[in-house]
């Protein structure tokens, strides 16, 4: 397999989650990686637009296929998440008669308020687009240009209207598993912590913290060493 590009969501106020994703993600991957940070700094050519969002990359996770020249395959996924398997076995989940394939959450959020406190509000097809495994190079994916993901209501781009539902494949739940939204699953595969991450104090103990902390651990193991 040749490289995988992971696009990841970075957001300065907590930049720490970004590395720890990145470094749960290297330590277990038997494939290459290469991780495409969503900065707004590194992206002259896009200017967010959106008024509301929780996180500096909410809209810019559907420049993927963009970024990536509407080629190959690719992950997008937000950076408050821990990677606990081999990142292949999602690739290898890859169908190319899909557009995108996501895991289809259908569940209404146990808290109103989220971390730095956002507004954690229910709509249709809530945390579809927070892990995408994208077909760059499907015909149907290059509509989205910066200029059309500035243009366009979140509602548009997270519920993925510009497709057909028939080119939106499913993954299983395993590899966007919610931390307190659902109850514990050692089956989990990639944990994502959307209610807050553990690096906020009023999230940093939770059933599935501990995996946080130890790939966090990890990340700084030696530095000033």
């Amino acid at each position: 397999m040749k490289t995988l590009t992971v696009v990841v969501g970075f957001d300065q106020r907590e930049s720490v989650a970004y590395h720890a994703f990145c470094q749960s993600v290297l330590e277990k991957s038997s494939i290459p990686v290469r991780f495409l940070p969503l900065a707004r700094g590194a992206m002259k050519f896009y200017t967010e637009t959106h008024q509301d969002g929780s996180n500096a990359f909410i809209y810019s996770r559907f420049l993927t296929p963009f970024l990536c020249d509407y080629e190959g395959m690719a992950v997008f996924a937000d950076g408050d998440m821990i990677c606990l398997t081999d990142i292949a076995e999602l690739a290898r989940l890859y169908d190319p008669t899909k557009a995108v394939q996501v895991a289809k959450h259908d569940y209404k959020t146990k808290a109103a308020v989220k971390y730095l406190g956002n507004k954690n509000e229910n709509y249709p097809r809530k945390n579809w687009s927070s892990l995408i495994l994208w077909n760059c190079s499907h015909p149907a994916n290059r509509v989205l240009t910066p200029a059309l993901v500035q243009e366009k209501p979140g509602s548009f781009l997270h519920r993925f209207s510009w497709l057909d539902d028939s080119l939106i494949g499913e993954l299983p739940k395993e590899w966007n598993w919610l931390e307190t939204e659902y109850d514990l699953n050692p089956a989990a595969k990639l944990i994502h912590y959307t209610l807050g991450t553990p690096c906020f104090k009023d999230y940093e103990k939770s059933d599935t913290s501990d995996e946080w902390w130890a790939a966090y651990r990890r990340l700084t193991d030696g530095i000033g060493v």
